[in-house]
């Protein structure tokens, strides 16, 4: 449910994001003729037992998989370690390159495959670790092998592990209208806006598009922010791909505040944004 919302608070299409992922859609085979311009960020939730080829696209004329399908929108996978270990390593090149490269005997084709990654998955086998209300009969051996389904490259890949606990009868029955995806929204298009004039010279329009040269321009640290950023890397032991996530975190949650400078507690707040780093290295 909460993913299905995501993709009302991200930014409209641009025209050219919209033609973009027309075309792809096209080629697919998916576009809806009466619809012309795909006008809406694509959301894309493939089912568990979907193939490798399914995910990231092939056949014997290749076409573009449900990656390239959710280009410029949300890519969701529900119950991520139920998904085959073989189909989730294929994501590792389009989270980190934002294309696909399917290479067949005849010709080799190129799908643009950049999209938003979210995945939810339960804290255990059965489901209730660390739940106030169940009782988890799940032992630690048990937890650590559903939880080592997903690999460290791949975790790596995510920016932001968090918890969600389960909502109780008192928050689902109260009285006062929660924030709007609107007003959301208008938030996260003045941080991207921010973002679009701070990048605009290196042809970028976001934070995670930043390479290892921007974080150093743009993510400049003070002392203490040093200091809280190298003890959280050798006490989680964290890699140098998370190191650059959390800083592209940090700038985004300082662009969301208005703030112009890295402060110590955006950084501590992208750090416990690595909750599964914590429990996968434990």
């Amino acid at each position: 449910m909460l993913a299905k919302r995501m993709p009302t608070i991200m930014p409209p299409l641009t025209f050219e994001e919209a033609l973009e992922t027309t075309k792809i859609h096209s080629v697919a085979g998916v576009l809806d003729p009466a619809a012309g311009l795909v006008g809406v960020r694509p959301f894309r939730s493939p089912h568990h037992t979907i193939s490798d080829a399914g995910l990231i696209g092939g056949g014997i004329v290749p076409r573009p998989g449900e990656v390239s399908l959710a280009h410029n929108g949300l890519l969701f996978l529900d119950k991520l370690p139920e998904f085959p270990r073989n189909v989730l390593e294929v994501m590792r090149q389009p989270l980190e390159d934002g294309t696909v490269c399917i290479a067949r005997a005849a010709m080799s084709l190129t799908f643009p495959a950049r999209f938003m990654l979210a995945a939810a998955m339960n804290a255990c086998p059965c489901g209730y670790f660390n739940d106030r209300t169940r009782e988890c009969h799940c032992t630690p051996p048990m937890i650590q092998h559903y939880i080592s389904k997903i690999s460290g490259p791949l975790l790596d890949r995510i920016d932001i592990h968090i918890d969600v606990p389960a909502v109780n009868y008192k928050e689902l029955r109260v009285a006062s209208s929660p924030e709007s995806s609107a007003h959301i929204r208008e938030r996260v298009m003045r941080a991207r806006q921010i973002q679009l004039t701070r990048l605009q010279g290196d042809k970028m329009y976001c934070n995670a598009q930043m390479s290892p040269r921007q974080i150093r321009t743009y993510c400049d640290l003070s002392p203490d922010c040093e200091h809280l950023l190298e003890r959280a890397m050798t006490q989680q032991g964290l890699s140098a791909r998370a190191h650059d996530r959390i800083l592209k975190v940090s700038r985004t949650i300082a662009d969301l505040e208005g703030k112009a400078n890295l402060e110590s507690k955006h950084l501590a707040e992208a750090i416990q944004y690595r909750t599964l780093d914590r429990t996968f290295w434990a």
